[in-house]
């Protein structure tokens, strides 16, 4: 007779969610969300990556002493608080991805002066209430990995998600390259 094993707690701050195929509408569609905190009792929260907008922080914020991040493109973070600009900065150390978020635009300037960091601005951020996120795992919307060193040097554009899937396995790589409609094929 098998025993029921409980479900044991998840921890995936720092692990990136690809949004399954099935989630084919809205802004989750597609969507690579870092995945910047995760507590069980309290939620997550985490940050798009792949879906910039026609803004730079420059439009923004005019001031000149925000001049040095007036190139950086605004993503869309998600649908909570889009009234509100955050920076993150990730950078690559022993190989692995390291990342603050919800930094202040000066410690967005000195992070842009650090070789191999790379600045992003966000509108706004995804955020799951407690067992929420825990559920939509459950019912496989999303696919979890582990970021990697090659993702500081990719666009992060909407193609990032099929490039991420196609790392995963020869099953995600059909995943990423099927048409989003298959009964067109």
């Amino acid at each position: 007779m098998c025993e029921e094993i409980p479900d044991a707690p998840i921890q995936l701050e720092g692990h990136i969610l690809l949004a399954d195929p099935s989630l084919r509408e809205g802004l989750f569609r597609k969507s690579v969300i870092l995945l910047a905190e995760h507590n069980r009792e309290e939620g997550a929260c985490g940050f798009i990556l792949n879906r910039p907008t026609d803004q730079t922080v420059g439009d923004l914020l005019t001031s000149d002493e925000f001049a040095p991040l007036k190139n950086i493109r605004v993503h869309l973070g998600g649908p909570v608080g889009q009234e509100h600009l955050t920076f993150a900065a990730l950078w690559a150390k022993d190989h692995h991805l390291h990342f603050a978020t919800r930094i202040s635009a000066r410690n967005a300037i000195i992070r842009t002066q650090q070789p191999g960091t790379l600045v992003r601005a966000f509108a706004g951020y995804s955020g799951w209430t407690r067992g929420q996120l825990e559920h939509e795992l459950q019912k496989k919307s999303w696919i979890t990995t582990l970021p990697e060193e090659q993702i500081l040097q990719s666009e992060h554009e909407q193609k990032l998600w099929a490039e991420m899937l196609c790392h995963i396995s020869p099953y995600h790589k059909i995943l990423a390259e099927a048409p989003d409609d298959i009964f067109v094929n």
